[in-house]
């Protein structure tokens, strides 16, 4: 009998502590979100997706990034790009999809 009690005790603290951490892992996630404009993935899409480094970023995501927040002025810092394949319809795409405030991203091929 003793034996049983013990390990009911230690089921009931590994219990609670699974629905301590469980709640902790709840507001973490409801408070700690990063939401990320949806631009970018688009845009992302829309490149030739090599992640060359060549343009002088990491990679596609953060060019695609830097065009969408406007750190990048040229789209031909993307070397395997296209004009008519890949310049193009991003310059489309960022007309049609404005900032939030209403202006367009200031970008050049």
């Amino acid at each position: 009998m003793d034996i049983l009690f013990q390990i009911l005790i230690v089921a009931a603290i590994l219990g609670a502590i699974g629905i301590v951490l469980g709640v902790i892992l709840s507001l973490a996630n409801k408070y700690l979100i990063v939401i990320e404009d949806p631009r970018i993935n688009d845009v992302e899409k829309l490149l030739p997706n090599y992640n060359c480094g060549a343009c002088g970023t990491p990679g596609c995501h953060a060019f695609a990034e830097g065009i969408v927040n406007g750190e990048v002025k040229k789209l031909s810092r993307c070397k395997p790009g296209k004009p008519d394949k890949n310049y193009n319809p991003i310059l489309e795409y960022l007309k049609d999809h404005p900032n939030n405030d209403g202006s367009i991203v200031d970008v050049k091929i």
